[in-house]
């Protein structure tokens, strides 16, 4: 038991690394990239625990239930995405998003919305179901 719980935070540990210190990939993540620079930068997927509670994705574009059906169908949850250039509004220093924008029809919690803007500079565009 001893050896399994060192190695689920060795594990973590690992892909919380990853994650932060992960580059962007511009090659459009069509699949041709080498799969040393794809294995490395995702983790395993846990069956009791989502990708999207494993791996902070904010500033990624997709939705989280697509990060979470590509770590079932694949045993791995993918990498972060993130363009060089944010999507959404620049962020009103002086304001949380949730006040700048109407997010009365995104699925996403308001401190998720928060978080993503304080951690981007940029208000996430309203994410409907």
């Amino acid at each position: 038991m001893r050896t399994r719980k060192i190695s689920v935070l060795t594990m973590t540990a690992v892909a919380l690394g990853l994650a932060l210190t992960a580059c962007n990939n511009d090659d459009g993540g069509n699949g041709s990239s080498s799969a040393s620079s794809s294995a490395s930068s995702s983790s395993a997927a846990k069956s009791d625990k989502k990708c999207t509670d494993q791996i902070d994705y904010a500033g990624d574009s997709r939705s989280n239930a697509e990060i979470n059906s590509i770590g079932e169908e694949t045993g791995k949850c993918p990498p972060v995405k993130k363009s060089d250039k944010p999507s959404g509004t620049p962020k009103d220093p002086d304001k949380k998003c949730t006040d700048q924008i109407n997010y009365a029809d995104d699925t996403r919690s308001n401190a998720e919305i928060n978080s993503i803007g304080e951690d981007t500079g940029t208000c996430p565009p309203v994410q409907k179901k």
